[in-house]
């Protein structure tokens, strides 16, 4: 099978021409008919023809495909935080490492960027052969993490949807989801998680959760609503009849959780349930 120069990708290239201005890259096979430049700025000291070096290619000012021994921050497909360098009326430029900053247009935005964030993003080729970035990064995230259930982690919210809930990028790298039963609070995209992992589906993406592990939670649950109980003189008109959608907006948390903390509470002789709610001894 012919090999062929692939724009976003390391790939060791041998060296067919030696010029003033730098030498001239091809496959080893030599099928590519398009050779590519090596600037003489980067060739590294006694190169000679038919050497092989591993380069990265991108394009440069001027649309033409370039090598360069630099490394770039993200290669294509991968994902990767980059700042935002400037902001124009046709898009955003991003810092990568290289010396002609990466584009990200409107289209590929999930929100309107400015100059200074942190915005991540995969790498992709456009419609007209130009690498760019998309903030559309759920199908370039791992499943491949190694994590397992119960293990804390630390993520981004790179999307949020009503139906399924926050999607996270666990050490931005990594597919994950916080369900909707678990958002109990409003969130925001960058916005930082600490998260546990709740469970690790058959392709290996990760579903997470704000909670510790029942018997942790229900103790820092019962804290919660004994402390609210203090500063509303004793009285919550709050039980374990009242609705899903009142302990939320109330407490930030789920009924079942309600009940299991003030289940505890009742158990150690903290609080007794009336019909109207509850009150703390």
């Amino acid at each position: 099978m012919k090999q062929k120069i692939e724009l976003g990708k390391y790939q060791e290239l041998i060296v067919t021409k030696e010029t003033d201005f730098g030498v001239f890259l091809n496959t080893p096979d030599g099928a590519d008919s398009e050779k590519i430049l090596l600037p003489k700025s980067q060739v590294p000291e006694g190169t000679l023809l038919k050497d092989v070096l591993n380069v990265f290619v991108y394009k440069d000012s001027e649309d033409r495909p370039i090598a360069t021994m630099l490394e770039p921050d993200i290669t294509l497909g991968g994902v990767a935080r980059l700042y935002v360098n400037q902001v124009t009326p046709i898009g955003a430029f991003l810092e990568w490492g290289l010396s002609k900053d990466l584009f990200l247009p409107f289209k590929e935005q999930l929100y309107e960027v400015k100059e200074g964030d942190a915005v991540l993003v995969t790498l992709y080729i456009d419609k007209s052969e130009r690498l760019c970035a998309s903030m559309h990064v759920y199908n370039a995230l791992r499943n491949d993490s190694g994590y397992q259930k119960d293990d804390m982690v630390s993520g981004r919210v790179y999307e949020i949807s009503e139906n399924f809930g926050v999607f996270i990028a666990v050490d931005d790298q990594y597919s994950a989801l916080l369900p909707q039963k678990e958002v109990f609070e409003t969130y925001r995209i960058n916005q930082p998680v600490h998260a546990r992992v709740a469970q690790v589906l058959e392709d290996g993406r990760l579903t997470l959760s704000i909670k510790k592990k029942i018997p942790e939670q229900m103790n820092e649950d019962a804290a919660f609503i004994y402390r609210y109980l203090e500063q509303e003189n004793g009285f919550l008109p709050f039980h374990d009849k009242s609705s899903p959608e009142a302990i939320k907006n109330r407490f930030h948390m789920s009924k079942n959780a309600f009940k299991r903390g003030i289940g505890h509470l009742l158990k150690e002789g903290q609080i007794t349930i009336a019909s109207d709610g509850i009150r703390k001894l």
